[in-house]
């Protein structure tokens, strides 16, 4: 049997990437935004309807052009950073769960996929993406900022992702807060808890990737912003569903930052080279 051959994976997934951007970044999530509507409806049978493997497995596929992207320079300091900050929200997720400390008392309404102690097994795949997308938006956005302004650049697109996330997830029944909240049923204590997850999480993505090898990269790699498009998509369309127009508002902020970068054009074609008209 061969030894794995990690530049021919490493090729091979960027490839698969490159020739499905649209329908990866943009049918993706305008299929679960579809999805997320027709069971809140109770439009679909039971059990289609929130379904955790399609939930996990929807996710999965729109982070791999995250994965794709990122590759490359997981080296073992990267790999050891990443799996701190894994293991840091499975910790604070549990505590969370169980203490309501730091984001305030709430619990979960539906499975998302498997859970153990209260906690999806696939958090990582949910949480440690809008970090690294967070700080990747930053470093494209802002290249020469010291570490000090870069980290809390990245923080607050952090909390303003959030801002966009936790009131459609609210409103779709993933969890709920005792008490509801301020914005759209979440409450102040929750965003408060975001500073502190999100402050130790692009503290290690910081730590973890060498800052002018990644520069690089994201310079040669026209799609590794594509993940968060399908953020903004998914979770900005599940907004205008419910109503959460500051949320919209939020999420078009971000589209505007990811215009910014010219990774994604938005209209359906995805640009082969960064910068190439």
């Amino acid at each position: 049997m061969g030894s794995f051959d990690r530049a021919s994976a490493e090729a091979t997934l960027a490839r698969l990437v490159r020739e499905n951007r649209f329908t990866i970044a943009v049918v993706f999530p305008l299929v679960g935004a579809a999805l997320f509507v027709l069971s809140h409806r109770g439009l679909l049978p039971a059990f289609l309807a929130m379904n955790p493997a399609l939930v996990l497995f929807g996710t999965l596929v729109m982070r791999l052009p995250l994965v794709a992207g990122l590759a490359p320079l997981v080296d073992r300091r990267a790999g050891l950073g990443l799996l701190a900050v894994t293991a840091y929200s499975y910790a604070v997720e549990y505590v969370g769960v169980h203490y309501g400390v730091p984001y305030g008392e709430f619990s979960y309404q539906l499975e998302l996929g498997p859970m153990v102690g209260g906690v999806p097994i696939g958090l990582p795949v949910f949480f440690l993406p809008l970090v690294v997308n967070s700080y990747l938006l930053v470093l494209l956005l802002l290249p020469r900022v010291s570490r000090v302004r870069r980290t809390l650049a990245a923080l607050a697109v952090v909390l303003v992702v959030d801002f966009v996330l936790d009131p459609a997830a609210v409103g779709l029944g993933f969890w709920a807060y005792d008490g509801g909240g301020f914005y759209y049923g979440v409450p102040l204590s929750n965003f408060a808890g975001w500073v502190l997850s999100g402050s130790i999480a692009v503290t290690l993505v910081e730590w973890g990737f060498d800052r002018d090898a990644l520069a690089a990269r994201l310079e040669n790699c026209e799609f590794a912003l594509d993940d968060f498009v399908s953020f903004v998509v998914l979770w900005g369309a599940m907004n205008v569903y419910f109503g959460n127009w500051i949320a919209v508002a939020l999420a078009v902020g971000l589209s505007v930052g990811l215009v910014r970068t010219d990774r994604f054009d938005f209209v359906g074609v995805g640009r082969e080279r960064p910068g190439r008209n």
